[in-house]
C-alpha cells in the first residue's frame, strides 16, 4: 500500500467518522468495495469467532489490523500475535491488550517455523497482489502440522491479481497498489503451488473460508 493510502487508512482507523464519506478500494473495472472500517474495528462476530474456534495456538494473525481476532484468542487464553504494516493498528492491537508487531509477513518474524494456525481472514490473501507467493511465505511460517485460515471470495468469483487504489467521497486519495482476490474455487490451485492442500472449505453468513496445510508426510519407520 503507497504511503498516502496507509496514512488515510490510519487515520479512519484512528477515529472512524460516520458521517465522514465511505472509504472505498476502487477496482480496476470500475467498481468500489467498500472498506468495513466500523467491522474491524469492532468485536469479533459470531461469524469471527467460529473460525477461531478452529485455531491451535500460537496462532498468527497476518495484516492484523486493529487486532479483534487477536483480542478475541488472547481473551480466550489462546497464545496470539498479529503483524501488521501500520503502526496506527498495531497501537489499537496492543491497546486491546493484544500483542503485535510492526512489520511485514515478508519481514523476519518471531516464530517462524512454530506457528500452529496462521490467519488470513478479511482478504489479506491478496496481500501485495501475489497470492500464491503469500502461502509459501505463510507456509514457512507454520509447524510442520501448521494450518492456515483462509477467508475467500465466494463460488464463480474469479481469482485475479489487479491494482486497486483508495478513495473518498469520489475523489481519489491515494496511488495505486497492488492487490489480488481469491475465490474459493481457484484456492485449490494456490495452495498446491505453496506445498499445501485444501482440507476444509465452508461458508458462513456469506463469507467463505477455506483450511489449508501441507499434506501428510508418511511414517519413514513403515
Amino acid at each position: 500500500m503507497s504511503d498516502p493510502a496507509l496514512e488515510l487508512y490510519e487515520l479512519r482507523l484512528d477515529s472512524v467518522d460516520v458521517a465522514a464519506p465511505r472509504l472505498v478500494a476502487r477496482m480496476p473495472d470500475g467498481s468500489a468495495i467498500a472498506l468495513p472500517l466500523e467491522r474491524w474495528l469492532g468485536a469479533a462476530s459470531p461469524t469471527d469467532r467460529a473460525v477461531l474456534e478452529r485455531c491451535r495456538g500460537p496462532v498468527l494473525d497476518v495484516g492484523c489490523g486493529p487486532g479483534r481476532h487477536v483480542h478475541a484468542l488472547a481473551r480466550s487464553g489462546v497464545l496470539a500475535m498479529g503483524v501488521d504494516i501500520s503502526p496506527v493498528a498495531v497501537a489499537l492491537t496492543r491497546r486491546r491488550g493484544a500483542h503485535a508487531v510492526e512489520a511485514s509477513v515478508f519481514d523476519q518474524l518471531p516464530g517462524g517455523g512454530t506457528w500452529r494456525t496462521a490467519l488470513l481472514l478479511d482478504g489479506n490473501v491478496g496481500i501485495g497482489g501475489h497470492p500464491g507467493a503469500l502461502l509459501r511465505r505463510v507456509a514457512t511460517l507454520l509447524s510442520p502440522d501448521g494450518e492456515a485460515l483462509v477467508e475467500v471470495e465466494p463460488p464463480g468469483c474469479a481469482t485475479f491479481a489487479c491494482t486497486v487504489r483508495l478513495e473518498s467521497g469520489g475523489r481519489r486519495v491515494s496511488d495505486s497498489f497492488r492487490w489480488a482476490r481469491v475465490g474459493i474455487d481457484g484456492i485449490d490451485d494456490l495452495a498446491h503451488d505453496a506445498g499445501m492442500q485444501v482440507l476444509e472449505r465452508w461458508q458462513d453468513e456469506g463469507r467463505w473460508f477455506a483450511r489449508v496445510a501441507r499434506p501428510p508426510q508418511p511414517d519413514p519407520r513403515r
